[in-house]
């Protein structure tokens, strides 16, 4: 079993992943804050693993459109300050890098690995960007996905023309262990088989919520969204969404 770094160990991924790995690293971010790169030096030179899974990051799209430099300092740097220092350590470990179906237009949907990516927004773009620098660093897997937590829908209303097929956070955590027991390398996308609104996703918990619409171009209040994150996948199979697991 190889033991496992994970950075981001207290978001929504982070933490289903701690659940599955036993011989696990999970600093806290004052330990490994990925934005402060002397820390993330001293870190990945003192301490051993084999495997990094990257989940840190900046995801709200509002803040990261409205501060540019939080975003790029948080998703861009933040993962080259990792790989700097795993390539300056001579280390091994595979990375694998967590990435989002966001790098996509969502003018089309159903993208597979083999599609262009092309960003609607700046949180999308900084994600691409960090993919691009973790597949410098040699043995490196890009997970693009897309998720939800196991939990009632957290706002009063859900976009109805906003699309993908979702999986909830610990389905997600199980497919990467998946990928990286097949010891799979490059680029994979870890997605469900059912092609669903957000709306649909809310309505799992929340039988009550309210429809949200973009606009005619696709933004809301300003703000540029992708409006299908749909995936595919070419190199596996896509995973059953579990709906009917009971909520803690």
């Amino acid at each position: 079993m190889p033991k496992i770094l994970i950075t981001g160990g207290s978001g929504n991924l982070g933490s289903e992943l701690k659940k599955i790995y036993s011989d696990i690293l999970t600093p806290t971010r004052n330990e490994f804050d990925i934005t402060k790169k002397d820390q993330v030096f001293d870190y990945i030179k003192n301490n051993k693993f084999d495997v990094i899974i990257h989940t840190a990051a900046l995801t709200n799209v509002r803040l990261c459109e409205e501060n540019k430099e939080l975003a790029w300092l948080t998703n861009v740097d933040g993962t080259k300050n990792i790989v700097d220092a795993l390539v300056k350590n001579g280390s091994i470990a595979k990375l694998v890098y967590v990435s989002t179906a966001c790098v996509f237009s969502g003018d089309k949907g159903n993208y597979n690995e083999n599609d262009i990516p092309h960003p609607k927004n700046f949180y999308g773009i900084t994600k691409l960007v960090a993919e691009s620098i973790a597949r410098q660093y040699g043995p490196n897997l890009i997970v693009r996905t897309n998720f939800v937590a196991r939990e009632p829908w957290p706002f009063p209303k859900a976009f109805i023309d906003r699309f993908g097929n979702y999986l909830f956070t610990d389905e997600v955590a199980r497919g990467i262990k998946d990928v990286i027991n097949d010891d799979m390398y490059e680029t994979v996308h870890i997605c469900g088989k059912e092609k669903m609104s957000m709306y649909d996703i809310a309505k799992i918990h929340r039988p009550d919520i309210e429809e949200l619409h973009l606009d005619g171009n696709g933004k809301f209040q300003g703000l540029p969204l992708t409006r299908d994150m749909s995936l595919d996948s070419v190199r596996i199979t896509k995973y059953t969404m579990q709906k009917l697991i009971n909520i803690n």
